[in-house]
């Protein structure tokens, strides 16, 4: 039986020389590709011996490390079906995710222990194991004594790999399955798009709980068996530090406003760098603008969802043009469609559908869900609004359940965002829509004004717009904040801001 469980594809790829670096942290400790095969075969071989089979469950809610990475690994080896949790989820959404998976075992840091252990005998979860930050914990030091071999288990490409759950920012949260052929198609079009060379050295800041840390980054360095520069958190002064051994940086678009705040921040710092790219959130056209201003390198931004992975790009080699995000990746097809799901003419918004080898095979105990999701031909409803001009650029308008409807008239938040965004004194904004007794919903804007401009107020921002927009496009209301509230991954959480303001009414 031809064995498509995506470590071969890893291991077909890893360097002749076990002892070149896999890892190594920003301290200075190193971990090599036989470190790699050592740990996570212990870790495969401990775990099975707990009775742990193919198909199990494994959550895991640890810090970011080598060890945790090597975890990863091991269960892909192993068959189990990893399911990595984001580590600010507190007891009341560990304790959904343990009672929707069933998890045979949960990893957690030490310092989690008690509440895990109290969940696990709720849930009927056999075992509890903690691995810290610092390499500590019972799962190293009960796997320590295990033979340091292990023979991939056999899976299909249909097989699930991963369970990866929906922010959860609106409803119950729902576990996307992403199995092993998803994860290499995705992969090997990352590598291939992206120009992955022998010399490549990524430099990892992102966390270890979401696609685009676990698998979009760490998958390419595996598939290209080369090292990656590895720092716990994003700390700005470290990656500067860390920057001129890099060749490639993925980053959130915080990474780079982070990094341009520093005024020494130059092209001297990017001298050895190939590729900059963005994701999980909107790159603001001004951070664009400035960071290639800054560094002469110009970012590449990229979409892609919990239930896809990575969908479209812009080009490697070709115009990277701010506010879209690019091509389709080889074998993902891409399409916008009207609510009869007809396709819509280029330049025109509609609905985002993927089709691909790299889109998720459904929800976890979910096939109704399922179903509503996938049109009968075979494509994903990805919930985004977008664009696609005549060249094939596609552009990311918004979320349809972002979308405001107002008098009965579609309006795309991120398309007055980019108004208010260009203003002085302006930092950043969202758009949202509540409720409103003649028009359903109202547009209203959330703005975070930049230092200094603290005098910006509510009608100097409503008569910019003025002329640019047509009325309807118009807030109704400006709110201002110190800061719009984000999830881990950088994205606006626009349910938060709805509810916040839902209770302020449009003055007369």
């Amino acid at each position: 039986m031809h064995n498509d469980n995506i470590i071969k594809l890893f291991e077909s790829r890893f360097p002749s020389d076990p002892n070149k670096t896999f890892i190594e942290e920003e301290q200075g400790d190193i971990y090599t590709y036989a470190d790699l095969d050592s740990y996570s075969a212990r870790y495969a071989r401990y775990l099975s011996g707990l009775g742990i089979s193919k198909g199990d469950r494994v959550a895991v809610q640890v810090e970011k490390s080598p060890h945790a990475v090597f975890l990863y690994l091991a269960c892909l080896r192993a068959g189990f079906i990893y399911l990595p949790l984001n580590t600010g989820y507190l007891e009341g959404e560990l304790d959904f995710f343990l009672g929707d998976a069933e998890p045979a075992a949960v990893v957690c840091a030490a310092d989690k222990l008690d509440i895990m252990q109290r969940l696990a005998a709720k849930r009927g979860v056999a075992h509890v194991l903690t691995l810290s930050g610092d390499g500590r914990g019972s799962l190293i030091d009960n796997s320590a004594a295990m033979v340091a071999k292990f023979d991939t288990i056999a899976c299909s490409a249909y097989d699930t790999a991963v369970i990866l759950y929906t922010s959860g920012t609106t409803g119950r949260p729902k576990g996307a399955m992403i199995t092993h052929g998803n994860l290499a198609a995705n992969a090997i079009a990352l590598h291939q798009t992206w120009g992955w060379q022998a010399d490549d050295v990524l430099l990892h800041a992102l966390p270890l709980f979401h696609i685009h840390g676990l698998f979009v980054a760490c998958h390419c360095v595996l598939l290209n068996g080369t090292g990656m520069l590895f720092v716990r958190k994003f700390d700005a002064a470290v990656v500067r530090r860390l920057l001129p051994r890099a060749t490639v940086l993925m980053g959130v678009p915080t990474f780079y406003t982070r990094l341009l705040a520093d005024p020494a921040f130059d092209r001297d710092d990017c001298r050895n760098m190939r590729l900059f790219i963005s994701g999980s959130a909107p790159l603001l056209e001004q951070t664009f603008a400035e960071f290639r201003q800054r560094t002469g390198h110009t970012i590449l931004e990229r979409y892609g969802m919990t239930e896809t992975g990575m969908n479209t790009s812009n080009p490697l080699d070709g115009e990277r043009i701010a506010g879209t995000v690019g091509f389709p990746l080889p074998g993902v097809s891409v399409r916008t469609v009207n609510d009869d799901d007809q396709p819509v003419e280029a330049d025109q918004v509609g609905q985002l559908q993927i089709k691909g080898a790299n889109v998720f095979k459904g929800y976890w105990r979910m096939p109704e869900k399922t179903a509503e999701e996938f049109t009968i031909d075979g494509y994903f409803r990805t919930g985004d609004m977008a664009c696609i001009d005549k060249r094939g650029y596609v552009s990311v308008v918004g979320r349809a359940k972002d979308m405001v409807i107002t008098g009965g008239y579609n309006v795309y938040p991120k398309e007055i965002e980019l108004v208010i965004d260009e203003q002085r004194g302006v930092l950043e904004s969202a758009i949202i829509g509540l409720p409103h007794a003649d028009y359903g919903e109202m547009v209203a804007a959330v703005v975070v004004r930049r230092p200094g401009a603290e005098s910006l107020d509510e009608q100097q921002v409503i008569a910019a717009l003025k002329g640019r927009l047509a009325g309807y496009k118009v807030p109704k209301r400006v709110f201002f904040t110190d800061r719009l509230p984000r999830n881990t991954m950088g994205k606006v959480q626009k349910n938060l801001l709805r509810e916040r303001y839902a209770q302020n009414q449009p003055r007369a």
